[in-house]
């Protein structure tokens, strides 16, 4: 559940920024007012305002989707209890289970640990037996 709620909580705060995002692009581009008594020389062009509605309509939509969908995924109140404790027992048996698989793996491997060893012992005494039973090489005394 803290994977959803942390997931919910970033989905927020990036909403959270496209606001903030959504309000400086209206700031920067929005036409100056007239006020009365007050000439101020120059003019400026908002520069693709529609686009920029566009994009941020999209992505605050887009996003409060996502949160609704967030939302709906956490655990109701009424239910938890029962189905965490059902979880539990689940998890608990499957957990028995595989407990029980690993240890027969491990016999199944301990025996062949020991089969394996008892080869590797059988071929070590046969290499000493037949080193004992090879007759030795006899050097010539005058070197001819």
């Amino acid at each position: 559940m803290a994977d959803r709620l942390t997931q919910l909580q970033d989905t927020i705060n990036q909403q959270a920024e496209y606001f903030c995002n959504s309000i400086g692009i209206l700031q920067q581009n929005s036409t100056p007012s007239k006020f009365a008594g007050f000439d101020r020389s120059g003019s400026q062009t908002p520069q693709q305002q529609d686009d920029y509605a566009q994009l941020f309509a999209t992505l605050i939509t887009r996003c409060a989707k996502d949160i609704d969908a967030l939302i709906e995924s956490l655990p109701s109140d009424e239910s938890s209890n029962d189905l965490q404790l059902q979880c539990l027992r689940r998890l608990e048996q499957d957990n028995q289970e595989a407990a029980e698989r690993l240890e027969e793996v491990v016999r199944k491997g301990e025996a062949l640990l020991e089969q394996v060893q008892g080869s590797l012992a059988d071929i070590a005494q046969s290499q000493l037996d037949m080193q004992h039973l090879s007759p030795k090489p006899i050097k010539p005394l005058n070197g001819s």
